[in-house]
């Protein structure tokens, strides 16, 4: 019989997250007893997106425009301290897909409309730690299993573009993947070794070494191809070979770059480099990533196009999908029914998960499975607006992902899910699998 482990208490509460914007934290306390004996309570803080895709899950804000500037979440709090804990008190916590459940139908909406996925999700995600704590197991075992033991391949974001940096790299992230080693630590180590080299790069050249939401560089660069040529250079003067030891992964972004009404990619910053406007169609995109796959180890490319181009993401993964990693994330917004239609019509041929994309823990891990039967690769990844909390490090190692997105080894929102993973492969010891999601 399934034990009973009633939540007792709820608490939400508005704090900041990595860019100075409001979010929600929850804790929760489950235990069979007193509150305060024989109870756990676990915090969980939730990640906010600046590049987001329209079909995600709404995220909830005041809209008052006198504080914090109408991203205030005071509704998403009270929702969670009045309909969620009326709703959700007394519950069995262990029952983490129930739970779930009840914060779907309470919320009544497709996209958490009502309530905010904000809301929900940091109830879903306090729960479970809660749940792991009184168990007195590791969240990536009790969300996993006893046979959650792949630690992930970092896609670490060492340049910025795009939204996350006010620069002239159109393309959103550039990313390194340590892909020629067999733990966890020697990857670290070594994707850590080739940020700071890349950083007296750029100080030789005169370059900017301040950093994007994501903790990678952000300097003004000619176009795409000179980011991979300084990231090229920095692999090499690390001691390591690009595409053996060390992949390159490209986040697009494409959605942020494609102007609706004359049906074109528009490249800004590369339009201010070169002093002439710099347009591309579908097909002039597809050809581009092409020809940057061609002259540089790119593994893995995110967003190579618009989150509505259904057409043009057929077509690119018959072009590229053979030998190329094609991330949906805008295009798939960790929601199963549009990652049904992917797989059906043969469009990429992997999924970015991002818990608060979705709003709840069942929901993400219904994403990675389905994802997994058809064949596609999952990423689990943060959010650019990102909070202390390890929460993503854990439900790699226990999805068995193999992948994980979680910026640059610089400022803390970041490092705090690095450290985490550090800590599983010591917890796990010899048990702990590390290994190249392309072999």
């Amino acid at each position: 019989m399934l034990r009973y482990l009633p939540i007792r208490k709820i608490h939400a509460r508005q704090v900041l997250d990595s860019r100075g914007n409001p979010t929600v934290e929850v804790e929760v306390t489950v235990g069979e007893g007193v509150i305060g004996i024989n109870g756990y309570t676990a915090r969980a803080m939730v990640p906010s997106g600046a590049s987001t895709g329209k079909f995600e899950a709404v995220e909830l804000r005041d809209q008052e425009k006198d504080k914090y500037l109408g991203l205030g979440v005071e509704k998403a709090v009270q929702n969670v301290n009045t309909k969620i804990a009326e709703a959700v008190l007394g519950e069995n916590a262990l029952n983490q897909m129930y739970i779930d459940q009840i914060l779907q139908y309470t919320d009544g909406t497709d996209n958490k409309g009502n309530l905010g996925a904000n809301a929900t999700l940091g109830v879903s995600m306090a729960v479970a730690r809660a749940s792991a704590m009184a168990m007195r197991i590791p969240l990536y075992q009790y969300l996993g299993g006893c046979h959650a033991s792949r630690l992930p391949v970092p896609m670490m974001n060492i340049l910025n573009g795009g939204c996350h940096a006010d620069n002239t790299v159109d393309l959103q992230e550039f990313m390194i993947m340590p892909l020629g080693t067999d733990c966890f630590p020697e990857a670290l180590r070594m994707s850590a070794e080739i940020y700071q080299h890349l950083k007296c790069i750029l100080r030789q050249r005169n370059m900017n070494t301040g950093v994007g939401d994501e903790g990678g560089f952000a300097p003004d660069v000619k176009d795409s191809r000179q980011v991979l040529e300084l990231i090229m250079e920095a692999i090499e003067k690390s001691g390591y070979q690009p595409g053996k030891e060390i992949g390159i992964a490209i986040d697009a972004a494409a959605s942020e770059l494609y102007d609706e009404e004359r049906g074109v990619y528009v490249f800004p910053g590369e339009s201010q480099m070169t002093g002439e406007e710099v347009l591309r169609d579908s097909g002039e995109m597809i050809h581009y990533y092409q020809t940057l796959a061609q002259d540089f180890p790119v593994v893995s490319l995110e967003d190579g196009l618009h989150e509505d181009d259904w057409e043009g993401w057929k077509n690119l993964t018959k072009a590229l999908g053979s030998h190329l990693q094609l991330v949906g994330d805008d295009l798939f917004v960790t929601n199963i029914k549009r990652l049904g239609c992917g797989i059906r019509l043969d469009a990429a041929n992997a999924i970015l998960i991002k818990v608060n994309q979705i709003g709840t823990v069942t929901e993400a891990l219904d994403a990675v499975e389905m994802a997994h039967r058809a064949g596609y690769r999952s990423v689990i990844s943060h959010r650019s607006g990102e909070t202390e909390d390890p929460f993503i490090a854990d439900l790699a190692v226990a999805t068995g992902a193999g992948q994980i997105k979680t910026g640059a080894p610089c400022r803390s929102e970041r490092n705090v899910k690095y450290n985490q993973l550090l800590r599983i492969h010591e917890h796990l010891g010899g048990l702990a699998i590390y290994q190249n999601p392309f072999s």
